[in-house]
């Protein structure tokens, strides 16, 4: 009864009787196998019951439901949890929450000076302004990724060419000043970007190109003692052959 239940669908998408659970008094589940294309491991499942007294049972539902190895779609994510860095368009608008933890109302003291420096200035300021937890957050992101230390172009670039002793470097204000700076180097790959003191690349304004030592190949001192150089030497005045007797007091 509980597998006649299952209509709408071919015959043939119905496969073996799994399992049968007691979901209370009088009421059981039977599942079935189900060889729907694109539902792998999902099982059909009809709950039967029957009433006190009463010999006849009654189909409560039929539902086709994912077994514990059944292929699943991902969970649903909120938009503004799905969207990710670069994917704001021309035209698109990506509004922000009232309660965003990085940003604090722009009338309250900041622990930025440069913050309240421009609020006196403009006299009414920004209605939000980012908080000291937005800055950190900034700062932590910039700093692992492609503007901090650790990127390609960095790692490759001479140790001492880094972006704060660059004379292309222009420091942020406020509290980011004494790490972060955008590079106005017209030739460098983050050319008005922001980039960390510690970054750096090739386009260092002093870096030299220093001149590569060519080794002098030196050819190895050879020594022959197998041959004898017969030399002529004239005989002084008053010199003996080795065969003489010496001369008196030694004279030879």
């Amino acid at each position: 009864m509980a597998r006649g239940a299952i209509t709408d669908v071919d015959p043939a998408d119905i496969g073996e009787h799994l399992d049968v659970v007691a979901e209370g008094d009088r009421v059981v589940t039977h599942f079935f196998e189900s060889h729907l294309a694109g539902y792998r491991g999902w099982r059909w499942a009809v709950t039967v019951t029957r009433v006190p007294r009463s010999r006849h049972v009654t189909i409560c539902e039929t539902v086709l439901l994912p077994g514990p190895d059944a292929l699943l779609a991902p969970g649903w994510v909120p938009w503004n949890e799905r969207v990710q860095p670069g994917d704001l368009g021309v035209g698109d608008l990506m509004p922000t929450a009232p309660d965003d933890d990085r940003l604090a109302p722009g009338y309250v003291l900041s622990d930025d000076a440069a913050v309240e420096e421009v609020s006196w200035e403009l006299g009414l300021g920004r209605s939000r302004v980012m908080s000291k937890d937005g800055r950190m957050e900034t700062a932590q992101r910039w700093y692992d990724g492609d503007a901090g230390p650790e990127a390609p172009i960095s790692t490759a670039a001479p140790r001492n060419a880094r972006c704060g002793t660059c004379g292309f470097y222009l420091p942020l204000a406020g509290s980011l000043r004494q790490m972060f700076g955008v590079c106005g180097n017209l030739y460098a790959p983050d050319d008005g970007r922001a980039v960390s003191a510690d970054h750096g690349c090739g386009a260092h304004s002093e870096a030299l190109l220093a001149t590569a030592e060519q080794p002098v190949e030196e050819l190895p001192t050879v020594y022959d003692d197998s041959e004898v150089e017969t030399m002529a030497v004239s005989r002084g005045h008053g010199s003996v052959e080795s065969g003489e007797p010496a001369e008196d007091y030694g004279h030879s």
